[in-house]
């Protein structure tokens, strides 16, 4: 059984950082290109980061210079660092693991929210 395990989230005031993982279990994840996508109340789901089978990463361009992804193919887990934040960024973070066209697995989500 495939899942994605995300931790991490939480409460922070503007500016600070917060840490989210992702453990991804149940088959060999390291051709997948795995990241992090995220939703606002009322708000499409819109990519965050990812990165490739390769280290290869992908950031949007509204958290790129604050936000960095990384992965261990060994554990098979990726990892979002997330600095300077902006209430712009509060959401519900979700872990994602595809390998196109055949899968896509999501984790549940984990909530950020950026408050003073």
């Amino acid at each position: 059984q495939v899942q994605l395990v995300e931790s991490g989230g939480g409460l922070v005031q503007p500016g600070g950082s917060l840490r989210l993982s992702c453990e991804a279990s149940g088959r060999e994840f390291s051709p997948y290109t795995m990241g992090w996508y995220r939703q606002a109340p009322g708000k499409q789901r819109e990519l965050v980061a990812e990165i490739t089978r390769d280290g290869i990463p992908t950031v949007a361009d509204s958290v790129k210079g604050r936000f960095t992804i990384s992965r261990d193919l060994a554990k098979n887990t990726v990892v979002l660092q997330m600095n300077s934040l902006k209430p712009e960024d509060a959401a519900v973070y979700y872990c994602n693991a595809k390998l196109p066209p055949w899968f896509n697995y999501w984790g549940q989500g984990t909530q950020v929210t950026v408050s003073s």
